[in-house]
C-alpha cells in the first residue's frame, strides 16, 4: 500500500497493511478462523478477560494455549526471547522481563529498519537497538532469528503459518502468537506471559489496572446510556491511500476486530463495523454517506494530517470541516497492547465524549 503514487510507501503503512492481510491470507483460512472465533468473544461488563488462560505444567516447561487456538509447550521463564511484535514488547516491558529479549522485529533498511514498527519512545523506553533486529518484512529473515539463538519466539500473525511451522518444527524453536482480538484479550495475553516467566504477580497487578480502566469505560457507557446520550459514529483510520491511486481511500477495523472493541467501549459506534472484512478499505463515497461525527486517525511513523488529507473528498467530510477530526498516537490504536487500555481508551472517550470524566 503506498502513500503516495510512484513513492516508497511509509514503512508503518506496509506493516499495518500487510497485519490485516496476515489474518486473511498468510495464517492460512484455518488460523483465521480460528481467530474469527477469539475476537467475536464479547467483554464482560467488569471489563475482564473472556478467555480463560490453558495451560498445563510439566518439568522445565508449560503448555499454553495461544491466541489462534495452538497448544504450544514453551520452556519456562526462558532467558533468550525473540518478541516479533510491538504489542507484545509492551506488556514485556510493563512486566518486568526485558532483559529476557534478545531479538525484535524490524523491516528491511529500504522500509526504516527498526522504526518502521517502533516509535523513538518506544526504542528509548525499552532499551531496543538494530543489533537485535530480525527482519520480518517484506520476509522473514529465519537467519537473523537464529543468530539471536532464542529459546523462544513471540509473535503476532503477522507471521505467516509456512514461518511458524518452519521456526518451530524445522528449528525446534517455539512460537507462541499472541495476538489479543479483543481488548479482553490483552488481559488474557497479560496473564499467559506471567505463567510462562514466572511473574505471576506481576501479571495480575498489570491485569488489576487494565481491569480498572475496563471497567471505568463500561461504567461511564452505561452513565452515559442512562442519560440517553446519543453514542457518535466515528471512522477511526490507520492508514490512508490518496485520491488518484487506483484504490484511494482510508483503511479501518471491521467486525471482531480489537479496533472495532476499542471505538464501542469507548460509547461511539464504528461506521465500519458491520463491513464485510475485518480490515475494509474505505472509499471516499462510503465516508461521505455515513458522514461519522468524528473522523479519527492515527499519526506517526511517517503519517500526519497532510498525509489523510489528500485521501479522497477529504474536505467534504462533515467531521473535518466541524473541527472534529483528531489526529493520535498510531500506537494507541493499532497495537492491541496494555498501552492501548490505559491511555488510548480514556483519550477516544475524551474525544468522543468531552466533559465525561474518564
Amino acid at each position: 500500500m503506498s502513500l503516495n503514487p510512484g513513492a516508497v510507501p511509509t514503512a508503518r503503512s506496509i506493516s499495518l497493511a500487510w497485519f490485516a492481510v496476515a489474518l486473511l491470507v498468510a495464517a492460512g483460512a484455518a488460523i483465521a478462523g480460528t481467530a474469527a472465533f477469539y475476537e467475536l468473544k464479547p467483554l464482560k461488563a467488569s471489563g475482564g478477560p473472556t478467555t480463560p488462560m490453558n495451560t498445563s505444567h510439566g518439568p522445565g516447561n508449560v503448555s499454553v494455549t495461544d491466541d489462534v487456538g495452538r497448544t504450544v509447550k514453551v520452556p519456562v521463564n526462558a532467558s533468550r526471547v525473540a518478541v516479533l511484535s510491538p504489542s507484545i514488547m509492551d506488556p514485556i516491558f510493563r512486566l518486568g522481563l526485558r532483559p529476557h529479549v534478545v531479538a525484535v522485529d524490524c523491516y528491511s533498511a529500504a522500509f526504516g529498519g527498526l522504526t518502521a514498527d517502533y516509535s523513538p519512545d518506544q526504542v528509548a523506553l525499552w532499551n531496543l537497538s538494530s543489533s537485535m533486529c530480525v527482519q520480518v518484512g517484506p520476509t522473514l529473515d529465519v537467519e537473523q532469528l537464529l543468530v539471536k539463538s532464542p529459546q523462544l519466539v513471540l509473535a503476532s500473525t503477522i507471521i505467516s503459518v509456512a514461518d511458524v511451522e518452519e521456526i518451530s518444527t524445522t528449528y525446534g524453536i517455539p512460537v507462541l502468537i499472541l495476538q489479543p482480538p479483543t481488548l479482553s484479550g490483552i488481559l488474557v495475553d497479560a496473564s499467559i506471559l506471567g505463567t510462562i516467566f514466572n511473574a505471576t504477580s506481576a501479571a495480575s497487578q498489570l491485569n488489576a489496572e487494565l481491569s480498572w480502566s475496563l471497567g471505568n469505560a463500561t461504567t461511564v457507557q452505561q452513565n452515559l446510556t442512562n442519560r440517553g446520550t446519543n453514542f457518535p459514529t466515528v471512522m477511526v483510520t490507520y492508514s490512508p491511500v490518496p485520491a488518484g491511486s487506483p484504490s484511494p481511500g482510508y483503511y479501518s477495523f471491521g467486525p471482531g476486530t480489537f479496533g472495532t472493541s476499542l471505538i464501542e467501549l469507548a460509547s461511539a459506534t464504528s461506521i465500519s463495523a458491520n463491513a464485510t472484512l475485518p480490515y475494509p478499505e474505505l472509499s471516499g463515497a462510503q465516508v461521505l454517506a455515513a458522514q461519522p461525527t468524528f473522523i479519527v486517525y492515527g499519526t506517526g511513523f511517517g503519517l500526519a494530517l497532510t498525509d489523510y488529507a489528500q485521501g479522497p473528498d477529504w474536505s467534504s467530510f462533515s467531521a473535518v470541516t466541524s473541527g472534529h477530526a483528531f489526529g493520535l498516537n498510531s500506537n494507541l490504536l493499532t497495537e492491541p497492547d496494555p498501552t492501548m487500555i490505559l491511555l488510548g481508551l480514556p483519550a477516544l472517550l475524551s474525544l468522543f465524549h468531552p466533559g465525561v470524566p474518564v
